[in-house]
């Protein structure tokens, strides 16, 4: 019996992320783990807190009866209160529980919104570059990714989009930080965002969602990352705590929507109804309950701040150009030309470099980066600096000789 002909197609088509951590994988298992530079991959390997080890064990301790069993689809009612607290502080704006929605992680919630927000046809604005993940989460619910270009700085360009706002506009996703770039948006950018949603919602009587991706909230470095919900009243905002906690394994995020939505009480029924049809039935219990607890925790800062100061030594020294991450884990690097400097301007002027092709190279020095053809942006790499640093600082070389060679 053969599969159905969208998941064919779209396993011919896979994440290149995954791709490259599987041969990441490979390589590990040929040369060594620390002989092995692989960056390709956004998973945390910093420890969670001590605070979420402690409320782990006191909470298994008490192994309270009914604990691990069904609870209301939208989660605990005290959980969602505790965070409906956490979410006002930070957005502006008075929150309860009737306002949160708790979800399987970042992931489990974008769907649970597109199942809700969707009709077939109907379209989502991204900003290249963008997490690619976003397409196949808006396809299974019928609806289409419509793309717009960033700034050269990668900063929203609001132009881009209005350009792109259609009837069958249904949301925007902006993700700040941002995955790859590290670009947080300020203030000023989802003001003007927020104002060119409500004239296209004036003329047409569709007002889109922003649908604000926030996993990387808590990881900025001195910038501060402004609110969406008290911008705009027709937003939504999908967090998880993968990377504030170092959680991803344990699928635990939430859905807040913005007290002023319309029809706000019709929209969170349906969220709720659509964790329960869509598989997921409830956020798991044990994590719902400790996540309540360490609403002001978050890992240690400070070694991905060396991290980063680490991996901008190295891109500096091998002569490979990036955009300055603000917040999250990731370099985004141009391509850099082929050829010594004469060569190299000729090159730049005709396009950009070949990412995939400047991935493969970088292989041969087993140092892995994703190409920015997998986040809609080719010309560019991707570099996942949440690793050891050790493995870090030991990549120098290979850098630079893959750089050498490169260049000749």
């Amino acid at each position: 019996m053969p599969i159905a002909l969208a998941i064919r197609e779209a396993l011919g088509s896979a994440s290149m992320i995954r791709k490259m951590f599987e041969e990441g994988n490979l390589l590990k298992k040929q040369y060594g783990a620390n002989k092995v530079y692989d960056f390709s991959l956004g998973n945390p390997d910093v420890e969670p807190p001590p605070a979420f080890h402690r409320v782990f064990l006191k909470l298994a301790k008490e192994d309270k009866k009914g604990s691990h069993g069904y609870m209301p689809n939208g989660g605990y009612p005290e959980v969602r209160e505790a965070l409906a607290a956490k979410v006002s502080r930070e957005q502006g704006v008075k929150l309860d529980g009737s306002h949160l929605v708790m979800a399987a992680g970042a992931a489990g919630a974008l769907n649970t919104v597109f199942k809700v927000i969707l009709n077939p046809g109907d379209e989502v604005i991204v900003t290249r570059p963008y997490f690619m993940e976003y397409r196949p989460y808006t396809a299974n619910h019928g609806g289409r990714i419509v793309e717009a270009d960033s700034l050269p700085d990668f900063n929203l360009n609001v132009q881009a989009v209005r350009e792109k706002l259609s009837p069958k506009t249904a949301a925007v996703i902006i993700n700040s930080p941002n995955n790859p770039t590290g670009r947080v948006y300020p203030a000023e950018t989802i003001g003007a965002l927020s104002r060119a949603l409500r004239e296209h919602g004036e003329k047409t009587g569709r007002f889109p969602y922003i649908v604000s991706d926030e996993p990387y909230r808590e990881i900025s470095y001195g910038v501060p990352v402004p609110p969406v919900l008290s911008a705009y009243d027709e937003s939504i905002l999908v967090y998880s705590y993968s990377k504030s906690l170092s959680l991803p394994g344990e699928r635990i995020g939430f859905i807040a929507v913005n007290p002023g939505i319309s029809e706000r009480e019709t929209l969170v029924d349906g969220l709720v109804y659509a964790t329960r049809v869509l598989g997921f039935v409830n956020a798991p219990a044990l994590m719902q309950r400790i996540v309540a607890e360490l609403t002001f925790a978050r890992v240690d800062m400070d070694i991905y701040a060396r991290r980063r100061a680490a991996f901008r030594e190295i891109l500096d020294a091998s002569g490979i150009p990036y955009a300055e991450p603000e917040g999250a884990f990731y370099f985004f690097c141009r391509v850099p030309e082929r050829g010594r400097p004469r060569e190299a301007r000729k090159a730049a002027e005709e396009g950009p470099g070949d990412d995939r092709a400047f991935a493969e190279h970088l292989k041969k020095e087993r140092v892995l980066g994703v190409p920015g053809s997998g986040f809609g942006k080719p010309g560019w790499i991707r570099f996942a600096y949440c690793v050891d640093e050790k493995i870090i600082r030991a990549s120098g070389p290979a850098f630079m000789k893959a750089m050498e060679s490169w260049r000749d």
